[in-house]
């Protein structure tokens, strides 16, 4: 697929890559965060770059999707959170980085299929079957159903069903930010059909 012309090519979205050496202190860590291995699925070029752009915004964000990620719930829900809101949000660059993750992870994958193409989601386990529903309501209809909210509330205490929708939103709001300045996938990466 032909790259856009107001693409960058370094960057790989609409933005110019910034140079560590013109951002400010808080600009520099992030940099230097995003270009550690291992600290980003992605590194640079993608949500961190972007992020680059507002330096005093990076911190706050990160303390709150480290603590929602790696605080909150077990790998594979998490990453089952993740990839409903990539589809739903039609969201690429997201999935290409997160249905790998999801795998190595241990997430099935039946259940990365029943999400990729909107699958039913009969015969799924129980709590990935409603997390997947909960988010297609959220993401896609706009509205959960009180049947819909109550099979969360059956899995979830308060506090985790709250920290779920604050997951989700936050991997809605990355997705968001992707669209917004078209980030590419790289080549070689899972392709999420859209259209």
């Amino acid at each position: 697929m032909p790259i856009p012309s107001d693409i960058d090519p370094q960057s790989g979205c609409r933005l110019p890559l910034r140079k560590r050496e013109d951002l400010d202190e808080a600009g520099k860590r992030a940099f230097d965060r995003a270009s550690t291995p291992g600290k980003t699925i992605v590194g640079l070029r993608g949500p961190s770059g972007i992020h680059l752009y507002s330096p005093p915004t990076v911190e706050a964000h990160n303390v709150m999707n480290q603590y929602l990620r790696f605080q909150c719930f077990d790998a594979k829900t998490r990453e089952v959170a993740i990839l409903t809101v990539a589809r739903e949000m039609d969201s690429r660059f997201e999935w290409a980085a997160h249905e790998p993750e999801a795998l190595k992870e241990g997430v099935s994958p039946q259940i990365v299929d029943v999400i990729k193409h909107r699958k039913s989601t009969q015969g799924l386990d129980e709590p990935y079957a409603a997390i997947i529903e909960f988010g297609r309501q959220i993401f896609r209809n706009h509205k959960v159903t009180p049947e819909g909210y109550a099979r969360v509330k059956a899995l979830f205490a308060p506090n985790k069903l709250v920290e779920l929708v604050l997951l989700m939103g936050t991997y809605a709001s990355t997705a968001a930010l992707l669209c917004a300045f078209d980030m590419q996938v790289p080549e070689g990466k899972p392709l999420l059909p859209v259209g």
